[in-house]
């Protein structure tokens, strides 16, 4: 495939814009090639601006759940349009929107809508804090909770040092209370916990991890982990803006029968539109300005034309509990014929599928936790990503994203795209 006005916007784009991305993960950089501009996108298909046609395996990075532009989506929209695109007053569609997540999500009984992921997760933190009146809080290595300055950390020497920054820009002092422990080990928990009593206000977590690749919570360290949070007076936080309404309708507080105390959402509840929320049980959430003293606002919180598009989505999702059990059986499909690559190669390699989610993780380590991602063959992956890439699959240009799949993808597409994949397995 021919990349010419790509390249083009990008060395323009490079004179603009940082990097010449609004986003990291866009810059290909790490797959030693030049970022995609894309022109439109169709059901599973992304077509970028020189013509190149790409069975899409990132769907936004996980809102397309239906695949692009789906009419269920884009019908009446002009409409919509036409009654004002911003208000910064109250509409309907908060509240609509707001329901079905209480009523979808366990343990949830109100719901703040905001921006993005990372002002999500950022505010539960806060009013996780003014709730508790303790300032510490325990998050895991790999687990990436958007770019809000506590959360920028590494776990320095050890599980139970303090956090030291991963971005220049943040104060030390600013993660001084950021406390970092070992993904799906329970022990390295409880031993922050006894180095810090009674200091620690909040445990956040991705129970179904995708930043470090996918990485699936077990369903014991979650139970312990819950556990352990009610016998110590801590709020358990479940960053769900990746896992969220896409693994099933009640996010991995359904999919593993553990309720936490508040849960963080994005990307798929605005079906793709700029949206974040975060909910909670009503004392916790009763807290947040202006019921409580927490501070949080912003103008574009619940922007309507999220809101519609997001009530539009979760509402079929609701009615059509079959969108689930078609990904789960597109996903299995796509691992195991990924799988029997493997194994006919003899490639020691571990492919993870929970739902519609996969990674190929190129390491013959079992991986659990982030400790076990640090040290796959990243050449492999470059080589793998680029002839994917060079014949139409287009997957995460990162060793440690997902791949997403849509009710889009026919498994004709599925077919085709493992026979790519074997030919770029076959080659290593």
């Amino acid at each position: 495939m021919m990349h010419q006005r790509s390249e083009a916007f990008f060395q323009q784009a490079c004179k603009k814009i940082p990097g010449g991305v609004n986003s990291p993960v866009r810059a290909f950089s790490s797959a030693n090639e030049t970022p995609l501009f894309v022109d439109h996108a169709s059901g599973s298909h992304i077509y970028d601006v020189d013509g190149n046609d790409y069975l899409d395996y990132i769907c936004s990075w996980g809102p397309m759940i239906l695949g692009h532009a789906h009419p269920l989506l884009t019908n009446h929209m002009q409409e919509v349009i036409e009654k004002g695109i911003s208000y910064g007053l109250c509409a309907p569609e908060e509240l609509v929107l707001a329901d079905l997540i209480v009523d979808a999500y366990p343990g949830i009984d109100m719901v703040r809508m905001v921006n993005s992921g990372t002002e999500a997760t950022m505010s539960a933190i806060r009013v996780a804090r003014g709730y508790t009146g303790k300032d510490k809080i325990i998050k895991f290595e790999g687990c990436y909770h958007g770019h809000s300055d506590c959360l920028l950390v590494s776990s320095g020497s050890g599980a139970l040092t303090f956090g030291t920054p991963t971005s220049p820009g943040v104060p030390e002092d600013v993660v001084k209370n950021t406390l970092v422990c070992e993904y799906n080990h329970i022990d390295s928990i409880k031993a922050c916990i006894k180095a810090n009593p009674h200091e620690i206000a909040c445990i956040i977590i991705e129970p179904i991890a995708g930043n470090m690749g996918l990485v699936n919570a077990d369903k014991k360290f979650l139970q312990d982990l819950r556990k352990l949070c009610d016998e110590e007076e801590i709020i358990l936080i479940f960053d769900e803006v990746i896992s969220g309404f896409r693994i099933t309708y009640g996010g991995a507080a359904q999919y593993y029968g553990v309720t936490p105390d508040m849960a963080c959402f994005g990307k798929i509840i605005g079906a793709g539109l700029p949206v974040g929320a975060y909910g909670g049980k009503k004392a916790i959430m009763d807290m947040v300005s202006p019921s409580g003293p927490v501070y949080q606002a912003g103008t574009l919180s619940g922007n309507p034309l999220a809101m519609h598009l997001g009530v539009r989505l979760l509402t079929y999702l609701k009615q059509h509990p079959q969108v689930y059990e078609e990904l789960n059986q597109k996903g299995a499909y796509l691992k195991e014929g990924i799988q029997d690559i493997l194994n006919e190669y003899n490639l020691p390699y571990q492919i993870h599928q929970c739902g519609s989610l996969l990674t190929l993780f190129f390491t013959d380590h079992t991986i659990k936790s982030y400790r076990d991602v640090k040290d796959i063959d990243q050449k492999a992956f470059v080589s793998y990503f680029q002839y994917l890439y060079d014949h139409g699959i287009l997957i995460a240009p990162s060793p440690y994203e997902c791949m997403f799949l849509s009710t889009a993808h026919t498994m004709e597409e599925l077919d085709h795209t493992l026979s790519i994949i074997k030919e770029a397995l076959k080659r290593l």
